[in-house]
C-alpha cells in the first residue's frame, strides 16, 4: 500500500485546470450631456457616481457640432454636477440609465441664481420611416416665453402654424415626432393659430432664429429652447438650438 502511494498523488496532480471565470460585463447605455445653464457663468464637470464624464461650458453638449454620448453603466446612478473652477459640487441627481438606451441629461438655469439643476430624458432614436426625420422640442429657457404659455414646435402653414409636438412646460421636453425631410424654418409657439403666438423661429438652429435647416431623412434633432430671458449676456439670451443625435 505504501508503495502505491506516490502512484496516487502523481495521478491526483495531473487532473485538469479548472475553467477561468468570466465575468460578465456589465449592461450599459449612454448619456448625452448638455450645457444649458445660462446663469451659471463657469464651466461645470459631470460626473456619473465617482467618474468624470466631460467637461462643459454654456452652450456646449458633449462633442461639439456633433453630440457625443458618454458609455454609462445601466441602472440607478448618480449624476453630479460640479463648479470645474473651483471644484465644488453644484448638484447630485439620480437617474436610472436604461440597458442599450440613450439619454439627455440638460444642465439648465431654474432661476436667477448661479446654481443650477437638471432635466434628464430618454432618447428614443429608433429610426424614422424613409423620407423621414424626427425632432423633439426641449424646453429649458428660463422666463421664456415672456407671455404666459407653455410653448411647442410648429410648422408654418400658408394661414398660421401647424404645432408638431405637444405643449412642453419650463422645464421639459416633448415626445419625438417624424416630420417631412427637407428644408424648414420651424417655430415656436404658444397656444393654436390663429389665437396663439410665434416665440421664436428656430432658423438654421444657431441661435439667430434665421434661414432654414436641412432636415435629412434618416436623422433626428432635439430643437432646445436654452438660455434666460433679461440676462445680462445677450448669448446666454433665450434662444432656439439644434442638437443633431445621431
Amino acid at each position: 500500500m505504501l508503495a502505491a502511494l506516490p502512484a496516487v498523488f502523481a495521478f491526483a496532480g495531473c487532473s485538469k485546470d479548472e475553467d477561468p471565470v468570466i465575468t460578465p460585463a456589465p449592461d450599459q447605455g449612454a448619456v448625452l450631456f448638455v450645457n444649458a445653464a445660462a446663469n451659471t457663468f463657469v464651466g461645470i464637470k459631470a460626473f456619473v457616481d465617482a467618474e468624470e464624464k466631460t467637461q462643459l461650458t454654456y452652450g456646449q453638449n458633449g462633442g461639439g457640432a456633433t453630440p457625443l454620448y458618454q458609455t454609462v453603466n445601466a441602472g440607478s446612478r448618480t449624476i453630479k454636477i460640479d463648479n470645474a473652477a473651483a471644484g465644488t459640487a453644484f448638484f447630485s441627481q439620480s437617474a436610472t440609465v436604461e440597458k442599450d438606451k440613450r439619454h439627455s441629461f440638460f444642465i439648465y438655469s431654474p432661476n436667477a441664481t448661479a446654481t443650477p439643476a437638471g432635466l434628464f430624458t430618454t432618447d428614443n432614436l429608433t429610426a424614422p420611416m424613409a423620407g423621414k426625420a424626427k425632432i423633439r422640442l426641449v424646453h429649458v429657457a428660463l422666463g421664456f416665453p415672456v407671455t404666459t404659455g407653455a410653448i411647442s414646435l410648429s410648422q408654418t402653414q400658408p394661414v398660421g402654424f401647424l404645432p408638431l409636438t405637444a405643449a412642453v412646460a419650463f422645464p421639459g421636453s416633448s415626445d419625438f415626432v417624424e416630420i417631412n425631410a427637407g428644408p424648414a424654418n420651424l417655430l415656436v409657439t404658444t397656444g393654436t393659430s390663429p389665437a396663439g403666438l410665434t416665440v421664436a423661429t428656430v432658423g438654421d438652429g444657431t441661435g439667430t432664429g434665421t434661414g432654414n435647416k436641412n432636415f435629412e431623412a434618416g436623422k433626428i434633432y432635439t430643437i432646445v429652447v436654452r438660455g434666460a430671458v433679461g440676462n445680462q449676456d445677450p448669448s446666454r439670451d433665450a434662444k432656439a438650438f439644434i442638437i443633431q443625435n445621431n
